[in-house]
């Protein structure tokens, strides 16, 4: 395992996998039932990782979620992040990858993924930049090129798209950009102002 991401290997990369539960998660859910008697899971999620993901497309990758687990949240925190979720209940990896390689002309070396658990081994063999964060089994470190020092659902994403966006010599120029943004108010979209109050700001999802 390598301490630091070599340019040459991250300029190859334009798609970014990620796992779900215990990357994006810390791998809990909580599960209940509604006054109705419907089903209801929570998970909870890194807002960190939000915009590291949202750092990685705006560099032009690829950012798609696979999850092992059929789960509402996990399809409302993509839909938040306005990526592609992809869930398979028998945590078949393979297939999807393999589908979405086809799809968009990419060979293995020019895809990366983030992953935890046993589920993720296949694909981490395959990838060209395999990830694991620092929760992830023994197996799935043995595999990994470089591991994150957080744990899932504690900004590991985060920390893996900085690194990478910084071997790339990316980085600083993408926060620069994203400040402009901000300051000229072209990308006001985590926040709605209130017609009727001006001076209120109301949260319309999250700021990124």
């Amino acid at each position: 395992m390598i301490d630091r991401l070599p340019p040459d290997l991250v300029r190859r990369i334009r798609f970014v996998g990620l796992d779900v539960d215990g990357v994006l998660t810390d791998g809990g859910v909580y599960l209940g039932q509604a006054a109705d008697g419907t089903p209801v899971e929570l998970k909870r999620f890194d807002i960190t990782d939000g915009l590291g993901i949202k750092m990685l497309a705006r560099a032009g990758l690829r950012v798609v979620l696979v999850s092992g687990r059929v789960s509402a949240a996990t399809r409302l925190r993509a839909m938040e992040l306005n990526v592609p979720c992809y869930e398979d209940a028998g945590a078949n990896k393979i297939p999807v990858l393999e589908g979405l390689r086809a799809e968009h002309g990419l060979e293995w070396d020019e895809m990366a993924f983030v992953g935890d658990d046993l589920a993720d081994l296949p694909v981490l063999r395959r990838v060209g930049l395999p990830v694991a964060v620092a929760n992830a089994v023994p197996e799935v470190r043995a595999a990994a090129l470089w591991q994150t020092s957080r744990a899932g659902g504690n900004g590991a994403v985060r920390e893996f798209a900085e690194a990478l966006l910084r071997a790339r010599g990316e980085w600083s120029a993408l926060v620069e950009t994203y400040c402009r943004d901000r300051e000229a108010g072209s990308e006001a979209d985590g926040l709605e102002i209130s017609a009727a109050d001006p001076g209120r700001i109301r949260e319309a999802g999250e700021v990124r």
